[in-house]
């Protein structure tokens, strides 16, 4: 059974408008999970596809200590290293939320992350709709921006020179 993914409009009482007046003033979003994360102060995770051992290891090491404080974390848990670093979030009982870089209709979720969403300690957000089924360049550049405009810090575990986490480095430093 899919998720019921629900529409946020701006005006809308829950729609978190004083994060995304940057960059998203007027979208709505799409959500599966419970809401009210959203309005918390958020870590946002941000890390390169390529990641040397040492910050890898870092990661690991961050996951845990924020996983231990139930640190509210935001990201798109999109690379092997941010993947890794949702694993061992789920494992706690802090809030989290997910950015994916497309639709969430149809959307299949894995087991773990339904049994969060039981708990009411996540949310999937996003600014797409079911006509970006597929994840792009740009959608993983808009879902990265949704990311840090929703969150209060933001981390960035390794920053390829020339890739697309420097650019958002850039942005939101």
């Amino acid at each position: 059974m899919a998720p019921n993914v629900q529409v946020i409009a701006p005006e809308d009482e829950c729609y978190p408008k004083d994060r995304l007046s940057t960059w998203f003033p007027s979208l709505p979003l799409h959500a599966i999970g419970n809401l009210d994360i959203l309005h918390l102060p958020l870590t946002a995770i941000f890390c390169s596809r390529k990641c040397p051992g040492d910050a890898v290891l870092k990661a690991y090491d961050l996951a845990c200590e924020l996983r231990e404080k139930e640190t509210p974390v935001i990201s798109g848990f999109h690379t092997p290293v941010e993947k890794d670093m949702l694993e061992i979030l789920l494992k706690g009982k802090g809030p989290i939320v997910i950015c994916p870089a497309r639709g969430l209709e149809g959307m299949r979720m894995p087991k773990a992350w339904r049994q969060a969403a039981a708990q009411g300690r996540l949310v999937l957000v996003s600014i797409f709709d079911q006509r970006t089924s597929r994840v792009t360049k740009e959608t993983a550049h808009q879902r990265n921006l949704l990311a840090a405009a929703l969150a209060s810090e933001h981390v960035f575990i390794h920053v390829e020179p020339g890739g697309e986490t420097e650019k958002l480095a850039k942005m939101v430093g």
